[in-house]
């Protein structure tokens, strides 16, 4: 048997598709599931997001955009994602504008990258000021959310409001059948957000006339009967509020769910995720491409209405899942301290990960190469690209992920694949063992050979039965077999190279000082190595043996 075709054939198709390469009968893109995998299909093959977002306005300016496309492609991105405000999309009622749409389309193009469009419609960050003025002015006819400050008006449009709601569905309907026309078969864009980061702040819930009507109705018996038959599947924490009622199976949200803002947040949850639900059925009928629903995220110490009620956070998850089933996945803007923790709870229940926005602090690529091997996501997205520095970390791990991309795919959801960040300045190691395929991964954080402040981390593949593939940065790793047989475990060879085109190019053998004699392969070798200078990451391939 050959070993190395059995865990590495995939490796061999095209590591990027440029949307002119692009079969004219190809499927759309789409999520493909296996188990506990999941892929985004673009083309008929696995594709990584090595994404970042734009600041909000950045995507309205052709010119400024001129001079940003370039900066993506030597950042070595391959997505970028762009904002398409509803205001100027649907100037006045009824009339679209699609100018800003194409120009995306075509400096993507011209620069061989992907799209993910961000639907700025009736929610960004909680408020409603990407809405059409025809909207913002007519408080009439498209409701608002009311305070407690004398029932003031707030900045916010109803999600009780069927007229909201249809002319956001009406709008999104138009621009997705737009996008089939103009892109449906380049398939420039690979996924769409709907909305941005919903919730109602500092209000727990909604105290319009509307809003009050809703919660002292009974809970909708769609939700109570999923709730039921997930009972022992729902998120730990949403479960556990549903428990101090004794799991009752009818009754207005405060006897379901308790009097305090954990009712009120669950109810909000519903009522965002059915009205967001209706928008992105709208434009799934128009045309299918994947869709998800970011997430501003809670806080260590923070309650609903300090983050925004109602959105997306993990805790609400099953809630999310019942009322808008059309919802691909739901994705966490990181910015919390804690990225290994977000990262689990956004994988609870099968949500694909992906991560649209986060910091953009050298500690990035450490983050994008946790989220890639250690939970298999999609796709990783530093917020406001365009001002990152021309020789951020981010531009060489990208060019290392982008030659991984086959690996990865091939060995999401297998056991074979795993990933190091030192989340904290001030860890040696791991905290909990890294197993990676047959082998036990003992890794080590550098202190030596490499800038105090700069990123360690590292994704490892078992790429043959004694074959693992190492890259990343700031790490030393040695490894012991957890298969029956021989007991010892040894590194017979370190290579140093890249691939290209799915070949492996060796640059370097290592030995000597530079692996302690072949007991552990590190990375950077020696700083003053110029194939693994300081602060830049390599891969390496290094092959094992085992001996009594």
């Amino acid at each position: 048997m050959n070993l190395t075709r059995r865990f590495f054939a995939p490796a061999f198709l095209p590591l990027f598709f440029t949307a002119a390469a692009v079969a004219a009968d190809s499927p759309a893109p789409h999520i493909d599931r296996n188990g506990a995998a999941a892929q985004l299909i673009a083309d008929g093959a696995p594709f990584l997001m090595l994404g970042g977002e734009l600041h909000n306005s950045s995507s309205t300016g052709p010119e400024y955009m001129a001079r940003v496309w370039p900066k993506m492609q030597a950042l070595g991105l391959n997505t970028v994602l762009a904002s398409v405000p509803w205001e100027l999309v649907e100037p006045s009622e009824g009339n679209f504008d699609f100018t800003l749409v194409d120009d995306l389309l075509r400096g993507a193009r011209e620069h061989q990258m992907r799209l993910v469009l961000l639907w700025f419609g009736s929610w960004k960050n909680g408020v409603s000021s990407y809405a059409p003025a025809w909207v913002k002015t007519d408080l009439a006819k498209y409701r608002r959310c009311q305070g407690s400050s004398n029932h003031n008006t707030k900045d916010i449009l109803s999600p009780f409001c069927t007229a909201n709601r249809d002319a956001d569905a009406r709008a999104f309907a138009a621009l997705m059948r737009h996008l089939k026309k103009e892109d449906g078969r380049k398939h420039t864009v690979l996924m769409v957000q709907v909305e941005n980061e919903v919730g109602i702040r500092p209000e727990p819930r909604d105290l319009s006339e509307d809003g009050e009507a809703a919660f002292r109705a009974q809970v909708p018996d769609e939700l109570m009967k999923a709730l039921a038959a997930a009972r022992d599947r729902l998120v730990p924490e949403f479960r556990a509020r549903w428990e101090k009622s004794g799991f009752r199976s009818a009754g207005n949200w405060s006897e379901v769910f308790g009097g305090d803002e954990s009712a009120a947040e669950i109810f909000m949850a519903w009522h965002y995720a059915s009205y967001i639900g209706a928008v992105a059925r709208a434009g799934k009928a128009e045309y299918p491409l994947p869709m998800y629903v970011n997430a501003w995220l809670r806080g260590p110490d923070g309650k609903a209405g300090i983050y925004p009620s109602g959105g997306p956070v993990s805790h609400v998850l099953d809630v999310w899942r019942t009322a808008a089933p059309g919802i691909d996945l739901f994705a966490p803007d990181i910015y919390l301290p804690d990225f290994k923790a977000v990262c689990a709870d956004y994988t609870q229940g099968g949500n694909p990960l992906f991560i649209p926005e986060a910091s953009t602090d050298d500690g990035a690529i450490g983050r994008a190469f946790w989220a890639f091997g250690a939970h298999g996501a999609l796709g990783f997205s530093p917020f406001g690209i365009e001002h990152l520095r021309d020789d951020h970390p981010l531009r060489d791990g990208y060019a290392i992920l982008r030659q991984l991309v086959p690996m990865i795919a091939a060995a999401r959801g297998t056991g074979r694949m795993t990933a190091v960040y030192r989340q904290n300045p001030s860890e040696e190691k791991p905290v909990d063992p890294v197993i990676v395929g047959d082998y036990r991964a003992n890794v080590r954080f550098l202190t030596r050979d490499l800038p105090g402040d700069a990123p360690r981390y590292g994704l490892m593949i078992q790429t043959a039965t004694n074959e693992i593939i190492v890259a990343g940065s700031g790490i030393e790793v040695n490894f012991s077999a957890t298969t029956p047989g021989p007991r010892q475990t040894h590194i017979l060879r370190i290579d140093q190279g890249r691939f290209e085109s799915g070949k492996w190019i060796r640059e370097l053998s290592l030995n000597g000082d530079e692996t302690g004699a072949n007991f552990v392969a590190k990375i950077p070798p020696n700083a003053s190595n110029s194939f693994s200078e300081p602060r830049h990451p390599v891969i390496l391939k290094v092959t094992l043996y085992r001996h009594d």
